[in-house]
């Protein structure tokens, strides 16, 4: 994404732009309030939904692999600090009902903690689905029964649900390997797959979610990632982030250009960060 620079860009932007001296300083002190704020995101969801290379692509780190052994290796609520931004990495749910009951109560409790301003601590959950399982049960669950009825009033603003794997929902048929896409078909299959999960989880709870599909394009370690709609995904996480700790990601995602290089093409969603990062200077107060 190359935005570490940005707070420096912006600062230069400001001094250079045709604006009265007293607009000038609000805005740079606006910078330099929103800079030390910090965002908590919570990112959970069913066991081999991709969690971990999400995070790894997204971020640029290089959390625990899932799949490799037997158990789940995130057995508690992990803690990854990146610059101002702060990653809840919970532990994946169907390993078992006793196991899914203690990592249920875990987040639960995470989602109820209040920070220094009294306060929900965690800002936003992302809730990654498998797109290439028939049997989101438990992704259900953990969304309708779990996550939602321990956000509050203002549960529509704080959960975005994300399917990833979009390359093997129709079992690997219709994806565009070369160009790291889907085909027409395979997007008719994703939208399709959107509108029901959308569904089902406005029947469950009254709570408007808008899923969006994407893969983090786990490989072998032999292959190199290559991700499909991961700014898509940084976009609807930055748009739902509260308006003053946007800033928050600016030094925090990954500055490998391949990561973000293939989406929809929808909108130029690199664009439009840098644009919500802007206009939440503009708009603090």
């Amino acid at each position: 994404m190359e935005q570490k620079n940005i707070y420096k860009d912006m600062e230069i932007d400001i001094e250079k732009a045709n604006l009265d001296e007293k607009t000038k300083q609000k805005l740079l002190k606006n910078v330099l309030t929103l800079k030390n704020k910090k965002v908590n995101l919570m990112i959970t969801g069913a066991t081999g939904c991709g969690k971990s290379s999400t995070i790894n692509a997204m971020f640029n780190m290089d959390v625990a692999k899932v799949g490799i052994g037997v158990d789940p290796e995130t057995m508690e609520i992990q803690k990854h600090e990146l610059d101002n931004l702060i990653l809840w990495d919970s532990p994946g749910l169907g390993d078992g009902k006793e196991k899914d009951i203690q990592h249920s109560k875990g987040i639960i409790s995470k989602l109820n903690e209040l920070d220094e301003n009294n306060e929900p601590l965690i800002d936003l959950v992302l809730v990654i689905l498998d797109g290439g399982s028939r049997d989101l049960g438990t992704s259900y669950e953990l969304i309708n029964q779990v996550i939602i009825p321990n956000l509050g009033d203002n549960a529509k603003n704080r959960i975005l649900v994300a399917i990833n794997q979009a390359d093997v929902a129709m079992k690997s048929r219709h994806w565009d390997s070369e160009n790291n896409k889907p085909e027409p078909k395979l997007v008719e299959f994703l939208n399709e797959k959107v509108k029901s999960v959308k569904n089902r989880v406005k029947e469950a709870t009254g709570v408007d979610v808008e899923p969006i599909y994407y893969s983090a394009g786990f490989k072998d370690e032999d292959e190199a990632q290559r991700p499909y709609n991961l700014s898509k995904l940084l976009y609807f996480i930055v748009k739902n982030t509260p308006s003053e700790k946007r800033l928050a990601f600016v030094n925090s995602t990954s500055d490998d250009k391949e990561m973000w290089e293939d989406s929809d093409e929808i909108k130029d969603y690199t664009a439009e960060i840098q644009k919500s990062f802007v206009e939440s200077i503009v708009e603090t107060s």
